[in-house]
């Protein structure tokens, strides 16, 4: 199916002010007379390899939870050099600001679909590489496939952008996380948006996606799909980010982003 274009959605609905409301509440007693302030954002993406989630604004407090890197936390609010958050598993506490990524909200709508994703023009920059010791076996092994269709039918191989490595696997990942599959993350948009935000440079992109139990089989199933196939054999695109994470649903989430610069 082509990609239409969309309007963000709104991550803090109604509810979710109530739910802020309450959280300020059960933190007033031990976060004494702080100022909360208002970050900016609402997503924040762990950068430690573990992090401490506490019951109150400081070293000294109780430790409540942990998360690992690279999940990501929501953001209520700020006070001092600590955030407010809520994590997986429902847990409610403070997190040292230091170590947390924010994940500003869009501030433009794109294209984006269930499908494929056609090309715009991208921000900021990027480190392009070519190492592939970043992708985990079954990431390595659909790149390969993908490159053997490319050199098939006559194309360059396409070479690993770090980068865009890193965004493709935080899709996959939030896909898992927050069980929807499509282009258009409820976090980050549509792929344009996300690779904007994640300061990728870019003259065309795209995005494949598919749920599939097997390398070998999403891989052809993309290229018996005429959207999907166009993206892998564009001529213009000449780097790829491939994240490959497991999923009860579908056995394994697939998502190929593509740029061209």
């Amino acid at each position: 199916m082509k990609v239409i274009k969309i309007k963000r959605k709104t991550i803090f609905k109604f509810s979710g002010l109530i739910v802020f409301v309450l959280i300020i509440g059960m933190f007033t007693n031990s976060f004494s007379m702080q100022n909360y302030y208002n970050t900016g954002f609402s997503t924040g993406l762990v950068t430690a390899t573990t992090l401490n989630v506490r019951s109150g604004p400081g070293t000294w407090y109780r430790i409540v939870t942990t998360v690992k890197k690279n999940e990501y936390i929501r953001v209520f609010a700020g006070v001092g050099d600590w955030y407010i958050v809520q994590v997986e598993g429902d847990y409610v506490g403070a997190v040292s600001k230091k170590y947390i990524k924010p994940i500003y909200p869009k501030t433009s709508s794109s294209s984006g679909g269930s499908n494929t994703s056609g090309s715009s023009t991208g921000t900021g920059s990027n480190n392009a590489g070519t190492n592939n010791s970043t992708l985990s076996s079954d990431e390595l092994e659909v790149f390969n496939l993908i490159n053997q269709q490319r050199a098939s039918n006559g194309l360059a191989a396409l070479k690993i952008d770090n980068e865009v490595q890193n965004v493709a696997k935080i899709k996959a990942k939030d896909m898992v996380q927050n069980n929807y599959f499509s282009h258009d993350s409820p976090i980050y948009g549509t792929p344009f948006n996300m690779l904007n935000s994640f300061k990728v440079s870019y003259k065309s992109a795209g995005e494949n996606i598919a749920g599939n139990s097997s390398n070998k089989a999403a891989v052809t199933a993309w290229m018996n799909s005429s959207g999907h196939r166009a993206n892998i054999l564009n001529s213009s695109y000449n780097y790829t980010g491939i994240g490959v994470v497991s999923s009860k649903t579908y056995g394994k989430i697939y998502v190929q982003m593509f740029i061209g610069k």
